[in-house]
């Protein structure tokens, strides 16, 4: 039985119910549990401390990696001794903790755990095989998204494996790349299921990002930064280099996650509303509140470097980053275009085009860009409180406990 005398429990006065397997859910009754919104302050002139944030004088040359020798008689960390990049200090000791946030979507994303076996399948393969159970287009949807998503969602683990997790010099920080690097490869394990288990051609689903051109396009666009990082002789430590570093992170998680994964998302969700492959859209339903949650970390990470860097956010660098997110956005627009050619669910290319000029203006937002697009509009309001796209209602603001572990609950 749960212990009412938690306050959080107290505070919502239902039992924590929703639960993978039990079918999709009411959107806020699942995204209530993705964790704080971004608490970090975008605006770099806001910060205020007793110490000055780092220049490019006093930079150190490059940060520690977590491999240096340990250096006996040494004096304790402490907490003015941490920095997301460019820190010297012993990485290897996860307290005290600087960016309590970092640690809180750490636990956040633990208590938040599913398996993609957990949830029923058999609606969805019935559905599937029945010649009249879905158009044409529907199917396309389905396979296109999976495509893209079984990619996707590798290059993103690629990319903190090989790239982030090195260049980030804060050990709470990276508790949480850990865990989100479980995550993404949980979400490709799912993808994986959904495919076996509707009996698709599986060399056609995730060959899709060599195949079909607006799947590749997506991919293509995303290498590069990897790429960059990935290099053994880069480092950070100068202003130029720390740019690209920021740069790829704006490019992974305020595009990449933010911006490219999201017309897919109403895709499927769409057809779950309508009691079409609600196995797929429930295991897509968990995928996105870890994706929320990813998202929201990546932009706290990107605004404290800028408050750490502030030299690194200049009027230069800020129009180059709303550069590519207009670039970004028109490819996704054009993703949209390739997967509902002629509209289906009472949707069509040209409401998604403008339902991704509202998300771009809501991440420039998030991270101290003026709006792109004035008076962008959302065609899909069932959509807009899982997505924190509502400028006067911060919804992750509002934390209850819906459907988290066992072990993260108090139990009689």
């Amino acid at each position: 039985m749960l212990n009412w005398d938690d306050p959080i429990a107290a505070a919502t006065n239902k039992q924590p119910a929703v639960r993978p397997g039990m079918g999709l859910q009411e959107n806020d009754a699942l995204m209530q549990t993705a964790g704080a919104a971004p608490s970090v302050n975008p605006d770099p002139a806001a910060f205020h401390a007793t110490e000055a944030p780092a220049t490019a004088d006093d930079q150190a040359p490059a940060g520690n990696i977590g491999l240096e020798d340990p250096e006996m008689g040494a004096e304790r960390i402490r907490v003015d001794d941490k920095k997301i990049i460019n820190c010297r200090a012993d990485l290897n000791q996860l307290v005290p903790f600087k960016y309590k946030w970092a640690w809180q979507k750490y636990l956040d994303g633990c208590a938040n755990h599913w398996m993609p076996q957990e949830i029923n399948m058999n609606a969805d393969i019935a559905l599937w095989k029945d010649p009249n159970g879905l158009t044409e287009d529907e199917r396309i949807i389905v396979k296109r998204n999976l495509g893209f998503f079984s990619t996707a969602d590798s290059l993103v683990a690629n990319n903190l494996v090989l790239a982030v997790y090195r260049h980030i010099t804060n050990p709470e920080c990276r508790q949480y790349l850990l865990r989100q690097a479980f995550e993404e490869a949980l979400h490709t394990h799912a993808y994986q299921y959904c495919v076996e288990s509707l009996g698709l051609d599986e060399g056609e689903i995730f060959n899709m990002y060599r195949e079909v051109p607006s799947v590749a396009r997506k991919a293509e666009w995303a290498l590069p930064f990897t790429r960059h990082l990935a290099d053994p002789h880069f480092h950070t430590g100068t202003p130029e280099d720390d740019q690209k570093l920021l740069r790829e992170l704006i490019a992974f998680y305020v595009i990449f996650e933010g911006i490219f994964f999201y017309v897919g998302f109403v895709q499927i969700l769409s057809m779950g509303r309508r009691n079409k492959m609600t196995g797929v859209a429930e295991q897509f339903q968990y995928i996105l509140r870890d994706e929320s949650m990813h998202m929201n970390f990546g932009i706290d990470v990107i605004n404290q470097i800028k408050i750490e860097n502030p030299q690194l956010w200049t009027p230069e660098f800020k129009q180059e980053m709303a550069d590519m997110i207009r670039e970004a956005v028109e490819l996704e627009a054009q993703y949209a275009r390739d997967t509902m050619p002629r509209g289906v669910l009472g949707m069509n290319a040209g409401m998604f085009e403008e339902y991704l000029h509202f998300i771009a203006n809501r991440r420039c937002a998030q991270i101290g860009l003026p709006e792109l697009y004035p008076g962008a509009d959302n065609p899909f309001p069932w959509m807009s409180e899982v997505l924190d796209l509502k400028k006067e209602k911060n919804f992750f603001e509002t934390r209850v406990t819906e459907y988290q572990t066992g072990g993260a609950l108090s139990w009689d």
